[in-house]
């Protein structure tokens, strides 16, 4: 049986070109260890995991396995779909056992010239059979079916599955691997509740360790013991005990008593300033010519050198802060949209009759598990979907903005610049401005909008749609790939929103923020709950 190991990352640093990304770092993921990995998008949160994994070298530091054996997994939040590869192909490549598969059956290839190859093919196979080689079909058809997919499906080719699917084939990812170390990267994009849940019960079964990067408030207090945060501005680290509430707690906690004791030194040093300028005027006019002038003088100076001696303490760091503002455009009318008899079908999926109406302002939140088909009455609500039966009817002045899941609007090789421009019909100096105050500065505006990151296209299509002055608001997931301070940021600006929002979520806390009027919820069968 393999024994419970330690991965210990000690002082690293890691720079892109002139970029700092990570400077005199070091974790330790003891065994049983659950560290939550947090910080803003660009802190370096994914560097590290590739650091820890092997994937990169560190530019000063190291990291240390112990034993030197020990098997570490790195899950990435967006792993590179193949042409051809089956479902259980890419389990294999994920879970680590495609690699090892590989490495054994070359070894054994090996040792029919070169019997020396022994002993690395006895190593080869017994990192196979502790990755659960052996049996990976068996444990993957057995998982596809917990989480609601056929057996069948293991066949399939990755690139045909639906939205619902490849979410729930990338759960199965990491339920069925067997790491030592679990280096989860974004693992709750996509999720839906039981989804959540899922993954929530396999770590807290979980005998080896993990390190996960998650924007998921709810789900780093419910899966975490320890918070590691990453700063952008030094870019080291610190550690909290306890989940994401602990931390917040401490880390506001942490803040105030710095601003206090800043504003102390800061309160000290003026009143000793004062007494010295004083005194330099008492001086200068002559005041108490009786005494001494060397006196004055040393008066003077011990009013200096007190100021020097003071414990000096540094002005609390106060980073840029992300301005997300979503004020709504003209005001339409009472009545929105209003579905009438409506049916609508994708492929073999239909929706409906349904008869619904979304009045001005109201917060409809639309839930349901993965594949249930939450985005079919987005496309019929908006009418970009025409409907099998029935008919929608719009309201007057209703001007539709709509963030959708897979963030492809600004999928091309035009710049970020340009493709605003031409979305908002906006001018570039505006453009500009508004890009800069959600987070995208001079060095995103030039480049290809295809090389942004998932959370950098997120802010892009939040700004476009604040341009075009929407007032009916269809956000699809729009806390994935956001750091939690973009997310905290959009729950304000969406507090402040004057207009009518529909929102697709399975993110708990966000939902519960969101305080919803209206309700849709469909199950699995596509059956609707309207309130």
């Amino acid at each position: 049986m393999r024994q419970p190991g330690t991965l210990t990352a000690v002082h690293l640093s890691k720079s892109y070109g002139s970029q700092a990304v990570l400077a005199d770092v070091s974790v330790s993921v003891s065994p049983g260890s659950r560290i939550g990995l947090v910080g803003p998008n660009g802190a370096g949160k994914s560097t590290l995991l590739r650091l820890l994994a092997g994937l990169e070298r560190p530019d000063g530091g190291r990291v240390l396995a112990s034993p030197p054996l020990l098997a570490v997994g790195y899950l990435p939040q967006e792993p590179e779909a193949l042409p051809g590869e089956t479902v259980l192909a890419y389990l294999a490549r994920r879970s680590g056992v495609g690699e090892a598969e590989a490495r054994m059956e070359e070894l054994a290839a090996a040792l029919a010239h070169d019997p020396g190859r022994a002993e690395a093919y006895g190593t080869a196979l017994e990192r196979f059979l502790a990755l659960g080689g052996a049996d990976l079909a068996v444990r993957a058809r057995a998982t596809l079916a917990e989480l609601g997919l056929p057996g069948e499906r293991l066949g399939a080719e990755t690139t045909s599955l639906s939205g619902g699917e490849a979410a729930r084939v990338g759960l199965a990812a990491v339920l069925v691997s067997r790491f030592d170390v679990f280096l989860l990267d974004e693992p709750t994009n996509d999720l839906d509740f039981a989804g959540l849940e899922r993954l929530e019960r396999f770590l807290a079964s979980l005998p080896g360790a993990a390190v996960i990067v998650s924007h998921d408030r709810d789900f780093l207090d419910r899966s975490v013991g320890r918070i590691v945060e990453l700063d952008e501005w030094t870019h080291g680290a610190r550690e909290y005990a306890g989940g994401w509430s602990e931390y917040a707690g401490a880390r506001e906690l942490e803040r105030g008593r710095q601003s206090a004791r800043f504003d102390a030194f800061a309160g000290e040093t003026r009143r000793l300033e004062e007494q010295r300028r004083r005194m330099q005027d008492w001086e200068r006019r002559g005041y108490g010519q009786g005494r001494k002038k060397k006196k004055s003088k040393d008066v003077a100076k011990s009013f200096a050198g007190r100021i020097e001696r003071l414990d000096r303490v540094d002005k609390p760091y106060e980073p840029w802060r992300l301005q997300l503002e979503l004020g709504s455009g003209a005001r339409s009318g009472e009545s929105v949209v209003r579905l009438e008899g409506a049916v609508v079908r994708q492929g073999d999926f239909s929706l409906g009759p349904l008869d619904f109406e979304l009045g001005w302002r109201d917060r409809l939140a639309i839930s349901g598990p993965n594949g249930s088909g939450k985005t079919t009455p987005l496309a019929g609500l908006l009418g970009r979907l025409p409907l099998a039966e029935g008919r929608r009817i719009a309201g007057p002045g209703v001007v539709f903005g709509e963030l959708e899941q897979r963030r492809s609007a600004l999928a091309g090789d035009e710049s970020l610049l340009a493709a605003f421009c031409g979305a908002a019909s906006s001018r570039p100096e505006e453009a500009r401005t508004l890009l800069a105050k959600f987070g995208l500065g001079a060095d995103h505006v030039l480049r290809p909008s295809s090389s942004l990151s998932p959370g950098e296209r997120t802010r892009a299509v939040l700004a476009i749609l604040a341009a075009r002055g929407v007032n009916c608001l269809v956000l699809d997931e729009p806390t994935n790939h956001l750091d939690v301070e973009a997310i905290e940021e959009l729950e304000r600006a969406l507090d402040s929103f004057g207009g009518t929002v529909l929102l697709v979520t399975h993110d708990r806390r966000f939902l519960e923020g969101y305080r919803a009027t209206r309700a849709l919820e469909l199950d699995s069968r596509g059956r609707v709950t309207l309130s």
